[in-house]
């Protein structure tokens, strides 16, 4: 039938359903526009909803005001700002929760403007790259009106729906819309790196919408065995199917299926997805309901957020009292992902924003921004600078954390601020500047002869909690061989001046082991740099439950690599005589050794060998 027939069905405060995303039929959205542009009294106050736009919205402009008011579930940028300035509605929902609202009838259909595939030879049609909350909406709405396109894909799974369920067909073939992120590809190439670390080969992997999300999809390329449980199915996830990366075949729940809601990418992504059988595509209500989400063992959530506070509160809705996007599916898969056997729930972000005039990490959120995730509710938090394990961490511990990973150019403030706060110690040292910058660059992992693979890293800000466990899982024999003292307390004013450190005059190398949620110290190393005699006071200790593995004499060996890099001239340390293993991995080291023995401790002075 005409347009003119099918829009004639709107009656004044009718409800209209728009399909999400990529697949909003903008065919049927901008013949709507013609009607009410050639029949302005035709109908008032009717109501468009839907999850999110990335085409065009005309029914947010001032001259529909009597004809339309727009209600979102998801804030995209064409809505944003008719949203925040009362011309348009936000309507704060979990994903998840959604379909429900039409199921129950508190949100009422009267009209559904969707887009699908041509019909196969048994009048089904697929609704293709978005299935999400669409499905419910045509098993509720009292009018669908459809917009056959033979561009959109035929997607396995729950996608299907009758032509005899269907009122009106209005065929028209056009590209569906595509979805590019921008934004800096060398922070989240970082990023990338970082997230690599936490996913491990067989997990099933969860990952959000934008231009992190890509990155981090990318640093995955190494990985073997993963799974899809998603609410997005996006370009990155495709990539990773074509390489084999993605198989599915360790996945607890459907086995074998990369399982999403929606897919929004290009053109490429569409053709992949189209009657791919490895493929399938599910409700919302089935993708991300909690309860499903931690049935799937090793379930990593990855999602994003606008900021995060020094507590652990983010959000990933609101910039203050401007809305911006939605709750959308990340506190659904973050809580199921905590719920999930060897689960992992990680929180991705880059540390700055506009430019690198404004930190993402925030000593508190701003005033007015909706909690999406609260304290609980995250294990990991990741930024270019570095991973921050939060979970079942003190607010001290966990503020002290954040600021190690916030961009180094606001953690003087945040120390500050959270001194203020009383979250940190009000005592808390800090090395501004290029001098207390971490050396992230000197990360390594060695093996020792003996096979034990281990981490060396240097010391961070927020190392205080773990160095003190090291220092008290030393017997009372180690901790005297290390400081050549009975003194067996260590209070934080003293071990401040261990973890702060300047790293143009010292050094101090960390061996550990565990991953970043059960890390611990097995050793330290350091050394101390006499500018007048261009040589370094060195010493170290190692837990006496992993002595005699070979620790020593590689931390040794990398303490050297980096002070002979620094282009020091040797090493000078104070040895017990009777610590015959300490004296017999620095003579192992290679240098050109003079002693002296005074009261029973050897002065050792140990210069480099060309």
């Amino acid at each position: 039938m005409s347009e003119e027939i099918i829009f004639g069905r709107i009656h004044r405060g009718d409800t209209i359903f728009i399909g999400s995303a990529c697949a909003e039929p903008q065919y049927l959205v901008a013949g709507l526009i013609r009607y009410v542009e050639s029949n302005p009294n035709a109908f008032f106050d009717a109501e468009i909803i839907h999850v999110r736009t990335l085409g065009v919205a005309p029914y947010t402009e001032k001259k529909f005001k009597q004809n339309f008011r727009h209600n979102s579930f998801f804030i995209g940028n064409p809505t944003r700002n008719a949203v925040n300035t009362g011309q348009a509605d936000y309507t704060p929902i979990l994903l998840s929760q959604l379909p429900s609202l039409f199921h129950r009838g508190l949100v009422h259909i009267d009209v559904a403007l969707i887009q699908t595939s041509p019909p196969d030879i048994h009048g089904h049609m697929s609704l293709g790259v978005s299935l999400d909350i669409v499905k419910a909406a045509v098993e509720n709405a009292a009018c669908i009106v459809v917009q056959i396109n033979d561009q959109m894909p035929r997607v396995h799974g729950d996608s299907f729906i009758s032509l005899d369920d269907v009122d009106f067909l209005l065929p028209h073939n056009e590209p569906l819309l595509e979805y590019t992120p921008r934004s800096d590809e060398e922070i989240t190439r970082k990023i990338g790196k970082n997230i690599a670390r936490l996913v491990e080969d067989g997990d099933t992997i969860q990952v959000g919408y934008g231009a992190v999300a890509n990155s981090i999809l990318e640093s995955l390329g190494e990985k073997k065995h993963l799974g899809v449980h998603t609410e997005l199915f996006s370009d990155g996830i495709a990539n990773l199917m074509k390489k084999g990366v993605i198989d599915n075949t360790q996945k607890t729940v459907n086995r074998g299926k990369s399982v999403a809601s929606f897919c929004m990418g290009h053109k490429e992504t569409y053709e992949f997805i189209h009657d791919n059988p490895d493929i399938e595509f599910r409700t919302i209500d089935y993708t991300n309901n909690p309860i499903v989400i931690a049935q799937q063992e090793n379930m990593v959530a990855i999602n994003s957020a606008l900021e995060i506070d020094l507590t652990g509160q983010a959000t990933a809705e609101s910039i203050g009292r401007v809305f911006y996007s939605g709750i959308g599916g990340q506190a659904d898969f973050m809580r199921g992902a905590f719920l999930s056997r060897n689960g992992k729930a990680i929180l991705a972000l880059p540390s700055t924003a506009a430019d690198d005039s404004i930190s993402r990490i925030k000593p508190a959120l701003k005033e007015g921004a909706g909690t999406t995730l609260i304290r609980g509710d995250i294990h990991y938090v990741v930024t270019e600078y570095g991973i921050a394990y939060i979970h079942g961490k003190s607010i001290r511990e966990r503020s002290m954390d954040l600021i190690a990973i916030a961009h180094p150019k606001f953690r003087l403030w945040l120390v500050s601020e959270a001194k203020k706060a009383g979250l940190i110690y009000q005592d808390q040292a800090f090395i501004p500047g290029e001098k207390g910058r971490y050396p992230e660059e000197l990360e390594t992992y060695r093996t020792t002869k003996t096979g034990f693979k281990i981490f060396f890293r240097p010391i961070k800000i927020n190392d205080e909690p773990l160095f003190k466990d090291f220092i008290y899982s030393l017997s009372d024999n180690s901790l005297y061989r290390r400081f050549i003292s009975t003194r067996k307390y260590m209070p934080h004013e003293r071990l401040q001046e261990f973890v702060i450190i300047d790293y143009t005059k010292e050094m101090a190398i960390m061996a550990v082991a565990g991953d970043e949620a059960s890390r611990i110290i097995i050793g330290v190393g350091r050394y101390f740099i006499d500018e007048n005699k261009h040589s370094a006071e060195v010493a170290f200790a190692i837990r006496d439950d992993y002595q005699m593995k070979g620790i020593g004499t590689e931390l040794l060996a990398y303490l050297t690599y980096l002070a002979r890099r620094q282009g020091l001239l040797g090493f000078t340390a104070d040895v017990l005589a009777e610590n015959t293993p300490m004296l017999h991995v620095f003579e192992k080291g290679g240098f050109d050794i003079v002693k002296h023995n005074t009261a029973g401790i050897y002065e050792m002075t140990m210069a480099f060998k060309d």
